[in-house]
């Protein structure tokens, strides 16, 4: 417990450091500070929730190990570290979708949210167009274009399926999982806008704060179990 505490402590001062470099001091500090936030989210996982899951605990790992390669960036062939990170940050994503879909009835949301499915997969095809719009010139048809699709495409799907979880349990894990996912997204949409529109310090900033947020989120529904609904089991 008293370590526990003492890292998340250590985290609010590393981010405090990451705020103060990047827009006082050195981008490059900034960038090498901010990535042991994600870690050290991962690590206070590990130590102090109980009921860790397998794929939760998959999706933490596969995040946070591109995060710490960019200590590494300079010693490996450029390619190399962006097919490395990227096809585990694609990975990640793909456990945290099974780690919520598989704790949902979709023929039970289907049934109950059949207009909200279309209203969000309508919505998700328009934002996955407009962040392609924006990448599409400066991309090549190539194992790098489908990286990056693939990488879109997921966190929306993440999105969209969070939101759905939480429309069918409606309680305070879902809500945790979905505000998490929702700033995950939001915080990807200002990344492309940082490193395709504009490269300035107040995007980076807001792009790493909810990347932050949505990994506190996801670590507080980590931490609580399922509310089951009676009246929800009675009608499965």
């Amino acid at each position: 417990m008293i370590f526990s505490k003492a890292l998340i402590g250590f985290i609010g001062l590393i981010y405090i450091l990451f705020v103060g470099f990047e827009f006082f001091g050195d981008n490059s500090i900034a960038l090498k500070i901010s990535v042991l936030i994600i870690p050290l989210i991962a690590l206070l996982y590990f130590i102090s929730v109980e009921k860790r899951t397998l794929f939760f605990s998959l999706f933490l790992i596969c995040y946070s190990i591109p995060e710490l390669m960019l200590f590494l960036k300079n010693e490996i062939v450029y390619e190399t570290y962006y097919y490395i990170c990227n096809t585990l940050s694609v990975t990640a994503y793909v456990f945290l979708l099974i780690e919520i879909y598989k704790s949902i009835n979709f023929n039970e949301v289907l049934k109950k949210f059949k207009t909200q499915v279309i209203v969000l997969t309508f919505l998700s095809f328009y934002m996955a167009y407009v962040l392609f719009k924006i990448m599409s010139p400066y991309l090549i048809v190539s194992i790098e274009y489908f990286l990056e699709i693939s990488y879109n495409v997921l966190i929306l799907l993440v999105l969209s399926v969070s939101l759905l979880n939480y429309f069918y349990k409606d309680d305070k894990k879902s809500l945790f999982l979905f505000l998490g996912a929702l700033c995950i997204v939001f915080s990807e949409v200002i990344n492309v806008a940082y490193l395709y529109i504009a490269n300035e310090n107040a995007l980076n900033f807001m792009f790493v704060s909810l990347f932050v947020l949505a990994f506190y989120f996801l670590y507080q529904q980590s931490k609580l179990d399922d509310e089951v609904d009676e009246n929800l089991m009675l009608k499965s």
